[in-house]
């Protein structure tokens, strides 16, 4: 939402991603490109001549996600896509995504903090700690049986309508610092199941029924 030049119209920024990246292609061709974009986007074309700033927040989210696009890619980044946006264009921006992935045959890969997100989104998580993979495998199986101590928590920490009496966990502590990391395991300070290896030998992510775990409670070692 924050990275459109103020002072630059919306057609600008297509021309200038476009002839950055394909240099043979003319001021004309890229503003088509622009407002073809733009329309499957569910933004009138001719909106292309306006400021960033007579543009909603969501709005500006799909404009982003336009010149993204624009070039045509196979693999798409999108980081934290709905930050700032209130819940119904949150959802907007989301089933956007959903149907640009597949009407464009793109593959995506989905940063974000909100877990209601990847449930709804994605095919397969990883979930990373202080810059590691803890887990990593289908949305399915990592909601209905997570397996790394972390990922637990996480789950426990989101309010869950059909759990009935549930209590909220919270985690102890703080991240690591990555500049003096603790040994071992990153997570073992606040992990309730660490052991004495944990604090001595980091752990590699193995394989278990299909999922990828980095924890010394499933290696048989």
């Amino acid at each position: 939402m924050t990275s459109l030049n103020p002072v630059k119209r919306i057609g600008a920024h297509f021309v200038e991603m476009i002839r950055t990246h394909e240099p043979e292609v003319n001021k004309q061709d890229a503003l088509k490109r622009g407002r073809d974009v733009l329309e499957r986007l569910g933004i009138l074309p001719e909106r292309i001549d306006d400021f960033p700033h007579q543009f909603s927040g969501g709005m500006r989210q799909r404009v982003m996600i336009g010149l993204a696009l624009v070039l045509g890619p196979e693999l798409l980044i999108a980081d934290e896509p709905t930050t700032s946006l209130d819940v119904i264009v949150e959802a907007q921006i989301i089933e956007l995504l959903k149907e640009l992935k597949e009407s464009l045959k793109l593959t995506m890969i989905l940063i974000t903090h909100n877990i209601g997100i990847v449930a709804e989104t994605a095919d397969r998580v990883a979930v990373m700690y202080a810059g590691r993979l803890a887990e990593l495998g289908l949305t399915d199986d990592l909601f209905e049986k997570p397996m790394h101590p972390y990922t637990q928590a996480l789950l426990d920490s989101v309010p869950n309508i059909t759990k009935k009496g549930q209590v909220l966990s919270w985690i102890p502590g703080a991240p690591p610092d990555l500049a003096e990391p603790p040994p071992g395991c990153l997570y073992h300070p606040r992990c309730p199941r660490a052991f004495d290896r944990c604090k001595k030998e980091e752990p590699s992510l193995t394989k278990h029924s299909g999922t990828y775990v980095a924890c010394h409670l499933y290696d048989k070692r």
